[in-house]
């Protein structure tokens, strides 16, 4: 969801051109697209940089400053995490340039990164109900969804140790995986928003008593959907938002694919767009390029709606404190997640 922003673009473009300068002396940035609202999460600028004789497409994320959706953001660690994908691996995600730690001259954080050609699912409209994936064939979706779990099942693949992920653990949270992420979740909810959350209650109280066993963890994506891949015709350019990547069990991710594309179409009473492979086909698909079973994925969907009606909690609050909906609302806690979740809960009675 949108959030505003006033940023001033003549402002930006004097301090990121003297920013940059430092990296390409003699830089001028030709153009500048400072959005007129941005997500909770980061904010995103568009920009071309022209030296020695040619024009670079770049884009700054700049960490949250205007308000923040999670606890604590991980900002350096998703621009440390992009950097080693990007050299180290075959996972597309764009090229990373340069990190800036300081509040200078953006008012935050930022890294930039080559910009991708291609197109993104939209959240608004959900791209079962409107936008461009609502108008190609049902071959180039089967594509979009079955080339998009190729490239989760290679990050799974991957050695956490030999590329130094380790930063990804979260030890102050408990052991990694389940445990960590429990704990986590639990000190969101109750930072995300004040008000009632019994039905994520409920979840998380089912989740503390039916923790499956773990075997070795790897590196999960952690908002592992299309929405966050750029297509060009079915085929993956690049892939975008690692900051709430952790290290987990592979059916966490592939949950959290599933568990996301349903809210975006049963969640919302919308019919899901033909050519998309069905759950049972996916898990089927990810199974073979894992090599072994999924396990537990009745608990990770669980879990998955747990964790996205936490998120959604923390939207309504934002909601309440920029004045677009009332304080007494309960579309914190009652929204088109926490009543997917409620009938997902209510499946496993």
């Amino acid at each position: 969801m949108p959030v505003p922003d006033q940023r001033d673009p003549e402002v930006t473009r004097g301090a990121l051109t003297a920013w940059l300068d430092r990296h390409l002396p003699g830089v001028k940035i030709t153009h500048l697209q400072t959005p007129e609202a941005n997500g909770f999460s980061s904010e995103t600028l568009l920009f071309d940089a022209e030296h020695d004789g040619r024009s670079e497409a770049l884009v700054a994320r700049v960490a949250p400053h205007h308000y923040q959706v999670f606890p604590e953001p991980r900002f350096e660690e998703q621009y440390r995490l992009m950097r080693i994908l990007a050299e180290r691996t075959d996972i597309p995600v764009p090229p990373i340039r340069w990190y800036e730690p300081s509040d200078e001259p953006l008012g935050a954080p930022f890294f930039v990164m080559g910009r991708i050609d291609g197109k993104v699912p939209t959240d608004i409209p959900p791209y079962h109900q409107g936008g461009w994936v609502t108008e190609i064939s049902e071959d180039e979706r089967a594509a979009m969804w079955w080339n998009s779990l190729e490239i989760l099942a290679r990050l799974h693949r991957l050695d956490p140790k030999a590329l130094g992920l380790e930063f990804l653990d979260q030890p102050a949270w408990g052991t990694t995986g389940l445990d960590q992420r429990l704990a986590y979740y639990e000190h969101y909810l109750h930072w995300a928003y004040p008000g009632p959350k019994e039905t994520a209650l409920e979840a998380l109280a089912w989740l503390k008593a039916n923790r499956p066993a773990e075997p070795e963890p790897v590196a999960l994506w952690g908002d592992s959907r299309i929405g966050n891949i750029i297509f060009d015709q079915g085929v993956p350019q690049a892939v975008l938002d690692w900051e709430i990547a952790v290290l987990g069990q592979p059916e966490e991710d592939l949950a959290w694919f599933l568990f996301l594309d349903r809210h975006h179409s049963e969640g919302l009473g919308v019919p899901r767009l033909r050519g998309f492979p069905t759950p049972e086909e996916t898990v089927r698909r990810y199974e073979e390029l894992l090599g072994r079973p999924m396990r537990e994925m009745a608990y990770y969907e669980v879990l998955s709606g747990f964790k996205f009606t936490v998120v959604m909690s923390r939207i309504g609050q934002a909601m309440i404190d920029f004045g677009w909906i009332e304080p007494d609302n309960d579309f914190p806690y009652n929204n088109n997640c926490s009543q997917l979740l409620a009938k997902v809960m209510e499946g496993l009675r």
